[in-house]
């Protein structure tokens, strides 16, 4: 906030009125438990939802996640972002491709694909000083990183270098 005030001078700034935002997210959650009891929160406004073996809309996640999307829109007048992925990791980022107010999907037979061309700052836990790293050893997508071994990972990266590894390949 502090360098959108220095960018627009005249900016007015509203005070976040946390109670309001707990209240829609519990709201919010009441529509996920229509659809599943498989809810893991991230956030007041982000949760992975499991709705494998779902008997709503077919089993299809893709329309699962328009319904939700739509009824939520419908009663709470918000915007819903919502990502369909084969993993929590490759859901995450889905969600993050068609914001705001997007549904984007990934299929398990698009996932070697979609990964490979992936910037490595989109895997989960790799913040600036990991990338920097990353970069000053050549890696800057998932194709690199899956053209080095388990072994040169784990040099470089000690315990975490597997589990870089294994998202790189879209593995979670």
């Amino acid at each position: 906030s502090s360098q959108a005030v220095r960018l627009c001078p005249d900016l007015i700034l509203i005070p976040p009125n946390f109670e309001l935002y707990r209240q829609e997210s519990r709201a919010v959650r009441k529509i996920f438990e229509r659809y599943t009891s498989q809810i893991q929160p991230l956030s007041l406004d982000e949760a992975y939802l499991d709705v494998t073996g779902s008997a709503h809309h077919s089993g299809s996640a893709t329309r699962i996640a328009s319904a939700i999307r739509m009824e939520i829109q419908t009663e709470l007048r918000l915007t819903a972002s919502a990502g369909i992925a084969p993993n929590k990791f490759l859901a995450k980022v889905a969600s993050d491709w068609k914001k705001p107010n997007g549904q984007f999907v990934i299929r398990p037979s698009d996932v070697e694909a979609f990964v490979r061309d992936l910037p490595i700052e989109k895997i989960f836990g790799v913040g600036r000083v990991t990338a920097q790293k990353m970069h000053g050893l050549g890696l800057k997508t998932c194709g690199d990183i899956q053209k080095q071994t388990a072994f040169q990972m784990a040099h470089w990266f000690g315990s975490r270098g597997q589990e870089l590894r294994d998202l790189s390949f879209g593995i979670d």
